[in-house]
């Protein structure tokens, strides 16, 4: 194999594919990426058998052929060298890495370990980038991030009227966005695929105008696909918690109140909620305060001005869950919708019905 490329153009390339390498213990050709040379086109592949990102790339190609490097030593050594031009060529067992006056040679590794990975076969489907983007945004970071619950650690697709409805959940805190007119799945069918990959897909995902995703659904694996960078992942085998019964059906007291003010309230206050303290809204006819005490090293508390429906109430929240909704809930003005103390609270934007941020208070004396 022999090709030359742009140091920026291939670095973008590893870098994109490599973290899809997890190193998986007793398995050296996954520590790899896999390199398919055909005419002037380069694709890149990196693997931990669950994640699966290849990007294909246009170089000045001259010899074909195939070749696994170690993906965290041929990532570095390209991001070392010089702007311009890099010459690649492989040679037996040995690849060669040039650049100006810069030469690097390292030991392959063995092209016929890496293993064969299927391809979803479902029917192709086309996203809007934009409107994709977004959702992912709102509830990918509500997923969980243990392993030991994995069915928490996905991110439920599934089927809602007329469009496509998106949640995830870490038993803590609810994220549910829906996308109307988005037909994806059919009645009341349902894919649990892993944040991991749809963090992934959003790292890469455009959001100019006319921007699109295609995708496909397998029967244990789907696949998205967007400027010449394919996500390949495992689905989620399982059931997702029964997400429904956890919103309550009415809400006596609702909070209106200036999105980027709570938020920079909400940050300052927050450096006096140490040791896992939560963060106390009251909520009173003529406004919010947010207070936060940590025994042994002080206190913080802010007024804002708000609109408040409901009988005066303090409810307690971690504050970093409580960050991240107020992050993810677009519009000028989010609402706040409680039952009481110990039952769950709803945050959405005041404009909007198609996102809604559930988030378990935490008891307080």
């Amino acid at each position: 194999m022999k090709f030359r490329c742009e140091r920026d153009v291939l670095l973008d390339a590893l870098s994109t594919t490599g973290r899809a390498v997890g190193g998986r213990t007793g398995t050296i050709a996954l520590s790899g990426l896999h390199l398919e040379l055909s005419g002037d086109a380069l694709r890149v592949t990196g693997s931990d058998l669950d994640l699966t990102i290849s990007q294909t790339l246009t170089v000045a190609g001259d010899t074909d052929g195939v070749v696994v490097i170690p993906s965290k030593l041929i990532a570095d050594i390209v991001r070392a060298l010089g702007p311009g031009a890099v010459d690649v060529v492989v040679d037996g067992d040995e690849v060669q890495i040039t650049a100006g006056r810069s030469e690097f040679s390292m030991r392959t590794i063995p092209a016929d370990d890496f293993p064969r990975l299927s391809q979803p076969e479902g029917d192709e489907v086309t996203l809007n980038a934009a409107d994709l983007s977004a959702a992912l945004k709102q509830v990918v970071k509500a997923a969980s991030g243990d392993d030991s619950r994995p069915i928490l650690t996905g991110v439920l697709l599934a089927a809602e009227g007329e469009g496509l409805r998106l949640v995830s959940t870490d038993s803590y805190r609810l994220a549910v966005r829906d996308l109307p007119g988005t037909s994806v799945l059919s009645g009341d069918q349902s894919v649990l695929v892993p944040s991991r990959a749809l963090a992934e897909l959003n790292r890469i995902t455009p959001v100019g105008d006319g921007a699109t995703v295609s995708l496909r659904l397998g029967e244990r694996d789907a696949s998205f696909e967007v400027d010449g960078i394919q996500v390949v992942t495992r689905l989620i085998e399982g059931e997702f918690p029964n997400y429904r019964g956890l919103i309550p059906d009415t809400y006596p007291n609702e909070l209106t109140v200036n999105r980027a003010e709570l938020m920079d309230a909400v940050r300052r206050v927050r450096l006096m909620a140490q040791e896992a303290t939560p963060i106390r809204l009251n909520m009173k006819p003529d406004g919010l305060e947010l207070v936060a005490v940590t025994q042994d090293v002080g206190q913080a508390q802010e007024a804002l001005d708000a609109n408040y429906n409901g009988d005066e109430l303090t409810v307690a929240f971690n504050p970093d869950y409580l960050i991240d909704g107020i992050e993810v809930t677009g519009g000028e003005e989010i609402t706040l919708q409680t039952v009481d103390p110990l039952k769950p609270a709803v945050m959405r934007g005041a404009d909007s019905e198609d996102f809604l941020y559930l988030l378990m208070p935490v008891r307080v004396s």
